[in-house]
């Protein structure tokens, strides 16, 4: 028998986008036509996590299947070694052709990580300029921290650096499906295509913004609380994104997540776009779709805002997989985190056993894409090592349970089922707490572990000083393309050119030349 051919891979993600806003996990407004199409049709992860609930470290996690404290990338200002595996590497053996359009906040000379091809540059810095310092006690750093601006300033923009930048993402992307098409079709194709929206500030275009109305936008479930009844953590990104600088009123509350959900429809409409031209060049009935976020948004529940904490508008982000040839149509409960995408499209690549070179943090859920039965007991593990900490925290998701810990703060446990929005923190009074934090002591070496954080942090911090001085060479990775060889020029054929670059290919014209 014929082995089935690889499956095209189109890994989209989205930037901040939260799991509780969007139509298939139950939010009854937000509008996500081609994102309903997929989870109606493919495998939705009820409950999937960002393992560290910031951009750099994420998408980090999402490229090599590691926690942070494996790979030194703790934050948005710390080095992606390029000796470690990506998705990119397996596929790439397994004879794919690996690209990127949009943005992966990549750290570092290396901006590739095994893609053969990258087609945009990205949204921000790819140097040491953004390194916390834990010494500070979070102390505000105003020129790059989050502030409370992007909350008072929502409303209709028909253009901003976001918007430029997604729609030159997604015309990269559509273009290259075309040029896969014509002139690579004898390889599969895996193309990851990250956007930067909904991630604030919450200003979008009119076309989507007309799409709500102010009046129907729904108010968090859990209104603002006073500083002093937020946890310890929520308590710290309360101040170093300076949230008790401005009044934000209902009205502002509204506006801010209008502009919000106007944006993840913008999203959606960009994903539609790729799915029609899949589906245009005959690639999409063999195309695996897999979406996700690195990390989900608070807007304003609890009168908090962004992300950076284990929280559910934080931590809990959509992940979902289409296909409908290969894959029946079901929702999974079991907790599965962005740890597992790496060995999930390696194995979607290798086909048959999974193998990789190195032991990760992650499991491939083909599996379960499969049809296996879940596991009631797998733990679903997180670790923070970034701005808004000022010590290592770490999750814990099990069942209906979650439970957080850093050792300067109050333990925190939850029962997802009964408490959904977290009010009721049972760790001073259940007994799993005392077992969870002896299972998160033993796994994680946090002593060893917050030692060489501040270590990275205060060389990474006169390096940065360091490089300002003198000539710079700058990291951001700079997109080449060979105009000489786009279009028409004269080393080439005018109709041979015109031919190639045609699809679907024109009609043989050869039995109507005259004799």
């Amino acid at each position: 028998m014929a082995q089935a051919p690889k499956p095209n891979i189109l890994f989209v993600m989205a930037d901040q986008l939260a799991a509780r806003f969007l139509p298939f996990h139950g939010h009854p407004l937000v509008k996500t036509p081609a994102l309903s199409r997929l989870a109606a049709e493919g495998i939705v992860f009820e409950n999937a996590y960002s393992t560290s609930p910031l951009c750099a470290p994420a998408r980090a996690t999402v490229m090599n299947g590691l926690l942070p404290s494996r790979t030194g990338v703790y934050d948005n200002a710390a080095e992606f070694p390029s000796a470690i595996p990506t998705w990119a590497h397996y596929l790439r053996m397994e004879g794919y052709k690996t690209c990127l359009s949009g943005k992966m906040h990549f750290v570092g000379p290396d901006q590739l990580h095994g893609l053969e091809e990258r087609l945009t540059t990205d949204i921000y810095p790819a140097d040491f300029g953004w390194t916390p310092d834990w010494r500070l006690r979070q102390e505000r750093i105003d020129w790059w921290y989050h502030n409370m601006t992007s909350v008072l300033q929502p409303g209709i923009a028909e253009i901003t650096n976001q918007l430029e930048f997604d729609d030159d993402v997604a015309f990269q992307a559509t273009r290259k499906i075309y040029d896969h098409v014509r002139f690579d079709a004898d390889k599969p194709l895996a193309l990851m295509v990250s956007f930067t929206h909904p991630h604030d500030p919450y200003a979008a275009r009119k076309q989507f913004w007309d799409m709500y109305r102010d009046e129907d936008i729904d108010l968090p479930a859990t209104p603002r609380m006073d500083r002093g009844a937020l946890d310890a953590h929520s308590q710290r990104l309360y101040d170093v994104s300076a949230m008790d600088d401005y009044t934000v009123t209902e009205a502002d509350l509204r506006a801010a997540r209008h502009g919000y959900y106007a944006n993840i429809s913008y999203v959606d409409s960009l994903l539609g776009k790729l799915l029609d031209t899949l589906a245009a060049t005959g690639l999409l009935d063999n195309t695996v779709v897999v979406f996700t976020s690195d990390h989900g948004d608070f807007l304003g529940e609890r009168g908090l805002w962004y992300k950076m904490s284990y929280l559910e508008p934080s931590a809990h982000v959509p992940m979902l997989v289409w296909c409908p040839k290969r894959f029946k149509a079901r929702r999974v409960a079991e907790p599965v985190t962005l740890a597992d995408i790496l060995p999930t499209l390696s194995h979607l690549g290798q086909g048959g056993e999974l193998k990789l070179s190195r032991t990760v943090d992650g499991r491939s859920l083909v599996p379960l894409l499969e049809g296996a039965p879940e596991n009631p007991d797998h733990t679903a593990w997180g670790e923070y090592l970034a701005e808004g900490a000022i010590a290592p925290m770490y999750m814990l998701r099990r069942g209906p349970w979650k439970f957080i810990h850093s050792p300067v703060d109050p333990d925190q446990l939850y029962n997802l089922v009964d408490d959904p929005e977290e009010r009721n923190n049972l760790a001073s009074s259940h007994p799993l707490a005392r077992g969870m934090r002896k299972e998160v002591e033993a796994k994680f070496d946090i002593a060893r572990i917050h030692g060489e954080v501040l270590q990275s942090q205060q060389a990474r911090l006169m390096m940065f000083e360091a490089m300002k001085k003198g000539s710079l060479f700058p990291w951001d990775f700079q997109p080449l393309r060979k105009a000489s060889e786009q279009y028409t020029r004269n080393h080439m054929s005018v109709t041979d050119r015109d031919l190639q670059t045609r699809f679907p290919q024109a009609p043989d014209i050869e039995d109507k030349r005259k004799t």
